[in-house]
């Protein structure tokens, strides 16, 4: 359990993974990051351009000169700012858990709003209510961006605690008759659904 805020360092690992790309300028930044949130995330300004003149200052990034657009200022990793993008990978795979406790932690915070008494919010005549219709439209958009990215979504029956003493394999697996098939099947497998 996180004990405030989303995962640290986050930002500065998406503009270096972003640098590392190609060049980029500040407000291009903002926009990939926005868009790689699907829309939901949008950084500021003051979150992004001072990584880039951190990073500048530290040799990270260097701006680059671009004849066409002289008054924009691009800016590329340097060969020290991929050592520190390597180190970045590193210390963002450890935090793999951090990022499922923001998404819950919010979630739960979200239906709590709705259905605790003790919460009295008074909903807004906006697009957004704290309910169960918009709860459920919540869930739905996770289970469709699950299946976009990783195929079909299949419930896990497995309580929090046996989920994570099964360390990362299925504590309760559906039986399929995978095995079999793949046994009848003449083809080599690409190894794509193994993931």
């Amino acid at each position: 359990m996180r004990k405030s805020g989303p995962p640290k360092g986050l930002i500065s690992y998406l503009v270096l993974e972003l640098l590392d790309e190609r060049p980029r300028y500040g407000y291009e930044l903002l926009g990939e990051i926005t868009e790689i949130s699907g829309g939901h995330w949008e950084p500021s300004y003051g979150s992004v351009y001072p990584i880039l003149y951190k990073f500048e200052e530290e040799g990270v990034a260097e701006r680059v000169e671009r004849a066409e657009e002289p008054d924009r200022k691009y800016f590329a990793l340097t060969d020290a700012g991929r050592e520190e993008l390597a180190e970045k990978r590193a210390e963002i795979g450890g935090e793999a858990r951090d990022f499922g406790d923001v998404v819950l932690g919010f979630y739960h915070l979200y239906a709590a709003i709705a259905t605790d008494d003790r919460f009295e919010v008074v909903d807004a005549d906006a697009d957004w209510a704290y309910s169960e219709r918009y709860s459920a439209w919540v869930v739905e958009q996770i289970i469709r961006h699950h299946e976009r990215d990783f195929g079909e979504f299949e419930r896990i029956d497995a309580s929090p605690e046996e989920f994570h003493a099964a360390d990362g394999t299925d504590p309760d697996p559906p039986e399929t008759e995978v095995a079999d098939d793949a046994e009848e099947s003449e083809e080599p497998s690409s190894g794509a659904a193994d993931d």
